[in-house]
């Protein structure tokens, strides 16, 4: 009986870097990724690796930090550097997520629409209703954490099943793995690293290891390292689809949908609708927990608390659903305006996000035992490093 309560304990520990890695690999994360392989191969698989381990070691400072104390990521700032800087953080990360919950609402209504020939908007509008019911569960946390691991089995299902039917070069995917910027990939490169190593995403895992805590289980870098290890499985999977079916054929893609369109007449409708129920879930699990990332930071920048179950933090969650299902329907899409306001306040907001979390998790006196070693404080200024190098380039593609 005690062993398999303690396997249920270690099952439960990694519930938080699940829900993250399901988060951060939306539908923008799988258009990326399918072009990736789409216009440069294998080649390019690399740089999975490079994202993954900054994305661990940043995530495994949320754990930890989510871990050790009862006050909240944004409490710790607040009472390190004030309100201003707290406040900064939570709004900006607001309306980033706001502005971004349009491209999820069309992604979920593209993936259920194409694959049963009706109206996208329907389906914007069911989802976005069905994501806003789930904030009534007694239980938020426990129900997000069920619906997150029942989709990333689902994209894993779909992935990895699609990959089977494309039947990649063993030895391509060998050789991709080695360091290689082929000409003209620079800013797909950087787009991809900067949407899996999500900084955003690992400053909330110390949201959700606060929401586990309430077990008793206590987490962190062994098991937050697990979601984000299927995060990058994903990701690479997804190149290598696209690198096996799309690049022989010299042909790219422009949104993650498309990819099913290309694999319909080779591999017929099953292949097609197993990828677009892949894209279904990465855009479903990053509608709900985009939403959720967006509307409890603010809550807790503004003192309502960041508890999922607040009525508060319930009601921001549901303003950003909303607000990303009206864009959706009025735009069709995600504006240009919106991407590039997205972008602006991302810059800025980031390499602050990530230093934020550094010091903190550098901080003997809040963190004690599990203050970060010499690895994760080197790995971390790396990762720094790299946080203001992608900001840098973002503020001179938008100025220039």
């Amino acid at each position: 009986m005690e062993q398999t309560k303690t396997i249920f304990s270690k099952a439960r520990a990694i519930v938080p870097g699940i829900i993250t890695a399901a988060l951060v690999f939306g539908p923008s994360k799988m258009t990326i990724t399918s072009r990736l392989g789409a216009d440069y191969g294998y080649s390019m698989l690399w740089v999975v690796v490079l994202a993954i381990f900054f994305m661990m070691v940043f995530t495994s400072m949320g754990a930890r930090t989510g871990a050790v104390s009862n006050l909240s990521l944004l409490t710790q700032i607040r009472k390190k550097w004030g309100n201003k800087i707290t406040l900064l953080i939570g709004i900006g990360v607001f309306l980033v997520t706001t502005s971004f919950q349009a491209g999820n609402s069309v992604g979920v209504g593209i993936a259920v629409a194409e694959a049963t020939n009706t109206p996208v908007w329907f389906w914007i509008v069911l989802f976005n209703l069905l994501g806003i019911g789930l904030l009534f569960f007694r239980s938020f946390y426990k129900t997000l954490e069920r619906l997150m691991i029942a989709l990333v089995a689902l994209m894993l299902f779909s992935f990895i099943t699609t990959l089977f039917f494309v039947k990649p070069s063993a030895a391509d995917v060998v050789t991709g793995l080695v360091p290689n910027i082929p000409k003209g990939s620079a800013g797909l490169l950087i787009a991809f690293i900067a949407s899996c190593f999500s900084i955003v995403g690992a400053f909330y895992q110390s949201y959700l290891e606060q929401e586990n805590r309430a077990t008793g289980l206590a987490t962190g870098k062994s098991k937050s390292s697990t979601g984000i290890l299927l995060l990058g499985v994903m990701s690479a999977v997804v190149i290598i689809c696209a690198a096996a079916v799309l690049h022989p054929q010299g042909k790219s893609v422009n949104s993650a949908a498309e990819m099913s369109g290309v694999l319909a007449p080779l591999f017929g409708s099953y292949a097609a609708n197993l990828f677009l129920a892949g894209l279904f879930g990465a855009s479903f699990s990053s509608l709900i927990g985009n939403a959720t990332v967006g509307g409890s930071l603010l809550g807790d920048a503004l003192g309502m608390g960041s508890k999922l179950n607040s009525k508060a933090v319930k009601g921001l969650i549901a303003l950003v659903m909303i607000s990303g299902a009206s864009i959706a329907l009025i735009f069709g899409k995600l504006p240009l305006e919106l991407i590039i306001f997205a972008q602006s306040v991302t810059i800025f907001l980031v390499p602050l996000i990530g230093f934020a979390m550094y010091a903190v998790a550098n901080d003997a006196s809040i963190m004690g035992e599990r203050v970060n070693s010499l690895f994760y404080k080197i790995a971390g200024a790396v990762g720094l490093l790299l946080l203001t190098g992608l900001a840098v380039w973002n503020f001179y593609q938008l100025v220039f």
